[in-house]
């Protein structure tokens, strides 16, 4: 992995949510890096590609990026408001996919799958501790 790639990846590890190129590029620049916007979506596509973080679109279309804390398949459960994320394991959903896939014929089906709530913290009422 490169030194670029490196450093792109230590800046999503340290992030809780999901975060758009912009985000990662504005953060690696305020402290210091020198580093160029499309050096950064290169490394986010690389580390993509490898497996290394996820990639998800957002109500506006845009790809955003968060380091995987598993190397696992796996599906997210993010709050639409906070962007607070869960990996979490879908056992019927591999076999829903891989049942469907084969009843029409397909092989090699992979899918993604993204489930959008509002998480326990930000469904408390204001003023709830």
């Amino acid at each position: 992995m490169t030194t670029r790639r490196d450093a792109v990846h230590d800046t999503l590890r340290q992030s809780e949510g999901f975060r758009s190129a912009q985000d990662v590029y504005t953060e690696m620049r305020q402290h210091g890096a020198k580093i160029g916007l499309t050096t950064v979506y290169r490394a986010l596509q690389a580390l993509a590609d490898h497996g290394q973080v996820d990639v998800l679109r957002n109500d506006d279309g845009e790809s955003v990026y968060r380091a995987c804390a598993t190397g696992e398949h796996h599906h997210h459960l993010v709050c639409r408001r906070c962007g607070h994320t869960v990996e979490v394991a879908g056992p019927d959903v591999e076999r829903w996919a891989e049942t469907v896939g084969a009843e029409h014929g397909f092989t090699e089906v992979t899918h993604t799958v993204e489930v959008f709530g509002t998480c326990s913290s930000c469904s408390r009422p204001a003023g709830a501790g």
